[in-house]
């Protein structure tokens, strides 16, 4: 048996154990939570074969995943003593150049450093599914820092579960995630308080589309987990959020100028995204 320690039994780890059962009998679960309610729903669900509560037991296991804010991996990073040659511990923060350049170098090679890119406003156990990663990317990063079975560990587990690899430098990758993925968080949860600011619940309920529903929806993202993604990716979201704001002028000048065909043809570049996608 292999024996796979998840620290954080969320969506994101409660996911991940679900998927790797469902395509081995080899992995023997083990988990590890602050939250009370998560270790007994985790267990009830049957996310984990067992809880352990010190990262003395988790150390012991043959692979580690990390599945908790970035501020926690990077402490969990510094407790971490005592690994066999071949433990592997992968870190599924959403931001890594902290990360990676914080790792102790005594237990820098035993580490991976991912992003799954995947996820769902939901959070907690009862948020697990176990096709969350299917046919998503997984962004590695500084690969070079990882010993040579940590990369071949992690590159065959997220290949197991049906994901597809990129390789990034960290810094790269944060700046990109802080466009793509970060920067339309802060805007979600923007238009979620504008909105809640100007109208009474009634009438959000009363008027609200489907296009409304689908920019909100992210704004239910746990404020905690996102709240340290946003510090730790600061700079980088600060530039995206700028070059954002750019963009909302111009189309805030063209609708107070009466400028139409300007505006047309800017919707339309903006079409184009879906052409990528």
């Amino acid at each position: 048996m292999t024996n796979v320690g998840i620290i954080g039994l969320g969506l994101m780890g409660g996911s991940l154990s679900i998927a790797l059962q469902e395509r081995s009998d080899s992995y023997h679960i083990i988990g590890m939570d602050h939250n009370e309610t998560h270790q007994q729903e985790a267990l009830e669900l049957g996310l984990v074969d067992k809880i352990v509560h010190s990262l003395d037991e988790i150390s012991r296991c043959d692979i580690i995943i990390l599945t908790i804010p970035v501020d926690g991996i990077i402490a969990v990073s510094k407790e971490l003593k005592n690994l066999d040659e071949k433990c592997t511990v992968i870190d599924l923060g959403s931001t890594k150049a902290k990360i990676s350049a914080s790792i102790p170098a005594s237990v820098r090679k035993h580490f991976v450093t991912a992003h799954p890119m995947t996820g769902t406003e939901k959070f907690g156990p009862k948020a697990a599914i176990g096709k969350l990663y299917e046919n998503k990317i997984v962004v590695l990063c500084d690969m070079e820092k990882s010993g040579p079975h940590q990369q071949e560990v992690a590159k065959e587990l997220f290949t197991q579960i049906g994901m597809k690899l990129v390789y990034m430098d960290a810094q790269e990758h944060d700046r990109h995630a802080a466009f793509i993925s970060h920067m339309p968080h802060a805007l979600s949860y923007s238009l979620a308080n504008s909105v809640m600011k100007q109208e009474d619940a009634s009438s959000i309920v009363a008027l609200a589309g489907g296009g409304f529903r689908d920019m909100s929806r992210i704004a239910k993202s746990s404020p905690h987990m996102w709240e340290d993604i946003f510090r730790q990716n600061r700079s980088n979201l600060i530039e995206a959020i700028e070059s954002f704001e750019v963009e909302l002028k111009k189309c805030r000048h063209m609708v107070e100028n009466g400028e139409w065909e300007a505006l047309n043809k800017w919707m339309g570049e903006a079409n184009r995204l879906h052409d990528i996608l």
